[in-house]
């Protein structure tokens, strides 16, 4: 299996519109990628860092994929689709990592 985050840095003057992320644009992620292989999401609200510092993410979105060709189909096809709702809900510039599940 293989997991997409998008981590959304929390920086100071950035907005973030936690309410949109998850009514409008994880809705929208599954329509546009649920033929391809998108088994599940997930999206984490930042709540602090270690020590009490401030978390270094205001969001992260998870989404899990059955292999990285299917993601990279789905992304190939939809990620202007993607891309274009991003300023509906942050002015920041996400982080992305991909990675295989490998242990649990």
């Amino acid at each position: 299996m293989t997991r997409f985050m998008i981590l959304y840095p929390n920086e100071p003057g950035k907005k973030f519109d936690m309410k949109y992320y998850i009514e409008k644009h994880i809705p929208l992620v599954k329509s546009l990628l649920g033929t391809y292989g998108l088994v599940r999401t997930e999206v984490d609200k930042g709540i602090a860092g270690f020590g009490g510092a401030p978390a270094p993410f205001v969001c992260v979105g998870i989404l899990y994929f059955e292999s990285l060709e299917s993601l990279a189909k789905g992304f190939e096809a939809r990620a202007a689709d993607l891309m274009a709702d991003i300023p509906n809900y942050t002015d920041t510039s996400p982080q992305i990592q991909i990675s295989e599940i490998v242990g649990g």
